[in-house]
């Protein structure tokens, strides 16, 4: 068989994300919720057939990756081409603070320009093309099998839009949870999006074993 079955998930909640500051290539753990959600994942994947278990080289990801391959026998391998697009001199800042220090440049990255990057970061455009190229060469890896790829929101994005056929500039109407299990199917010609945004894994806490 050719396909090769992708769970891709966000990592888990951050104190970044909820204070809504770029975190990009910066390296910042999960908080206790993102802690909790990871668990819950690795729980709701335990009795799925994992061949590999891949996550951006960034903590935040590598910490809800490893709750997975805890309860999957597995060992996380870690890809830099899985990291969050880089933001350059928006990191550290919340958008609040963007938009008040750089409103043109805010209003670029608002409207999804494809090809304004921040000073020192990336485009959107340098992003698709690292975050696909590596879906490919990953997936061609493991024709035939089924592996999870941890990422983050950003990543997330660039693979709901490659399956779904989004242009880069399209606004946003689908979700990117935080460790939410979302599935796609590769083939060498093709990426077919199979389900999107499952949380019922974290919306129960009473199934929560571990947080009693």
């Amino acid at each position: 068989m050719d396909a090769t079955r992708i769970i891709a998930i966000r990592h888990g909640e951050t104190a970044w994300n909820v204070d809504t500051r770029i975190q990009g290539h910066l390296d910042i753990p999960l908080n206790d919720t993102g802690r909790w959600q990871a668990r819950r994942l690795g729980a709701a994947l335990a009795s799925e057939s994992l061949s590999a278990i891949y996550a951006s080289d960034l903590g935040r990801a590598h910490q809800t990756a490893q709750a997975v391959a805890d309860a999957a026998g597995l060992a996380v391998v870690a890809d830099p081409g899985l990291r969050e697009r880089a933001f350059g001199n928006f990191e550290g800042r919340t958008f609040a603070e963007i938009e008040e220090t750089w409103p043109d440049q805010a209003l670029l990255w608002r409207r999804r320009d494809p090809a304004f990057e921040p000073a020192g970061g990336e485009s959107l455009l340098r992003f698709r093309d690292r975050i696909v190229g590596t879906l490919h060469r990953l997936a061609d890896r493991h024709r035939g099998e089924q592996i999870v790829l941890v990422g983050h929101g950003g990543v997330m994005d660039v693979l709901y839009r490659a399956a779904t056929g989004q242009e880069l500039q399209a606004p946003r109407t689908w979700a990117l949870g935080n460790a939410a299990i979302n599935r796609l199917l590769w083939t060498p010609e093709n990426l077919t999006l199979v389900g999107w945004a499952d949380t019922g894994h974290l919306d129960d806490a009473a199934l929560d074993e571990v947080s009693s």
